[in-house]
């Protein structure tokens, strides 16, 4: 008996010794299918994290600059042109008359015929028109200023869509939040190098010109890079390894032959989840752009701060927002990949975060003046930071409910959305008469903090994070490839 179960034990450890080697050498195959620790998806991510933050540099450099441009005492050189504009609200709004325009049809395009070239023509047509800025500026006013923001606007309206398609192409599921976050979260990052960079830039003997010299140069070098470089899709990349593509494809559930999926328009705009990212989209659009374009006023004439303080405590929230943004992309994969939360369940979670903690922040800025000015920076803070949350929210949903046309319903959302951009800073300039008052503002942070609660609850009740099944329509010849 003795030795029968000796053999017994003996026997039972070997085969635990066996499974153990299966399932090492299955981990071992995994990662090795998932291709190089650093794999082309990764290469085109951070060419689309460089895009990103660049494109937001120059959407965000007016909100400072123009405080240099009609501020005698901001540069160090006398010779730097000054204005006295009392339209500012209307300039820092025009870039969002272009922005809105080309939005579903970018999607549309991007999706029929690959975004490359939309992307490149984009960030040169955006970079050629901030360098004519300063110029237009001299010779037409505040007005030629606004045609140059609409130009800006108009390019970069192809940006989003042509990211979200690219997203849906290169990145996998599990990789999605982290990824996806990266990638937008670069705009946030940009709006911290363009706040800080445009108030140091602007307060030099160079002044406030060199401001959009300096970013539209860096987007002309992006573009020739990314022409270079960049790819439609996996299997367009002549150097992409067969397990790295196997891998991204297989995730995905499509490859070079599967028939290209048509736009189902009349269900994409019956879809309740479709509107819930759209309305929620909006209520966030609104705060964010509010904030973004209006806080270096309220720093300037109710905290009182110089141009130079001003810029760094303006970008203060917004590399907070960068930094929690990777906090919270880690999490919202962790939970989806351990099976802690559904993937709809996930996004309802961190939307939620991202909208409730700054809509109670903002109560409480809305009760702050310049003698709270510690205070007002903190709440400031904590309102954008976690703002960030939505980044694995409404953000990516559109990649999560549709694939195929996630570049499509980012343009309509992103289009329709960016409406409040123009909006936005219109409403500051009709409620707050006077820039010095708190309690003026105070009833811009009430209503903002109310849209955002709003906004949190439609996403709550209507959002789904599952593939929809008009995802995967197809022509009824089903002859139509996908376009690479």
């Amino acid at each position: 008996m003795t030795a029968e179960k000796t053999n017994l034990e003996l026997s039972d450890f070997a085969e635990k010794v066996r499974s153990l080697k299966r399932d090492a050498m299955k981990a071992a195959s995994e990662e090795k299918s998932h291709g190089p620790k650093f794999g082309k998806r990764h290469e085109q991510t951070l060419l689309y994290f460089l895009l990103v933050l660049i494109a937001y540099s120059i959407r965000v450099n007016l909100s400072v600059g123009i405080i240099a441009m009609t501020d005698r005492t901001a540069s160090s050189n006398p010779d730097i042109p000054t204005y006295d504009w009392p339209d500012k609200s209307i300039v820092l709004s025009s870039f969002f008359w272009g922005y809105v325009l080309p939005q579903i049809l970018a999607g549309h395009l991007a999706n029929q015929y690959g975004p490359k070239w939309f992307l490149v023509a984009s960030m040169t047509v955006c970079s050629g028109a901030g360098l004519l800025l300063p110029l237009l500026a001299g010779a037409f006013g505040s007005k030629g200023v606004m045609a140059c923001r609409a130009t800006q606007g108009l390019a970069q309206g192809f940006l989003f869509p042509s990211v979200h398609t690219l997203l849906a192409k290169w990145v996998p599921p599990g990789e999605r939040s982290r990824l996806g976050t990266f990638v937008y979260a670069a705009g946030h990052f940009g709006t911290v190098v363009s706040m800080l960079l445009t108030g140091f830039i602007a307060s030099s003997w160079y002044g406030w010109p060199m401001v959009f010299y300096s970013f539209s140069g860096a987007g002309l070098v992006w573009a020739c890079i990314y022409a270079l470089l960049g790819h439609n899709s996996p299997s367009s990349h002549p150097h992409i390894t067969m397990e790295e593509r196997f891998y991204i494809e297989s995730s995905l559930g499509y490859g070079e032959d599967k028939p290209k999926a048509r736009t189902p328009w009349k269900k994409l705009f019956t879809s309740k989840h479709v509107w819930s990212i759209l309305l929620t989209q909006c209520g966030h659009n609104w705060g964010f752009w509010l904030l973004l374009t209006e806080i270096p006023n309220y720093m300037s004439h109710v905290m009182n701060f110089n141009i130079k303080s001003n810029s760094m405590l303006s970008a203060l929230p917004y590399f907070v927002l960068w930094l929690l943004s990777f906090v919270f992309s880690y999490l919202a994969d962790m939970c989806i990949n351990k099976s802690i939360l559904t993937i709809g369940a996930c996004r309802k979670l961190f939307n939620s975060i991202g909208l409730i903690v700054p809509a109670i922040a903002l109560v409480f800025l809305g009760n702050s003046d310049y003698h709270d000015a510690d205070k007002a920076v903190a709440l400031l803070v904590i309102a954008v930071g976690f703002n960030s949350a939505v980044l694995c929210g409404f953000n990516v949903n559109h990649i999560d409910i549709s694939p195929n046309h996630s570049g499509t319903i980012m343009g309509i959302t992103n289009g329709t959305s960016n409406i409040f951009g123009i909006i936005a800073p219109l409403v500051v300039q009709l409620l707050v008469t006077n820039e010095n008052d708190p309690n003026q503002w105070k009833v811009v942070f009430y209503i903002t903090s109310a849209i955002y609660v709003l906004a949190s609850l439609v996403f709550v009740i209507f959002a789904s994070g599952e593939v929809q099944p008009w995802n995967d329509e197809i022509p009824p010849n089903g002859k139509e490839k996908e376009k690479v």
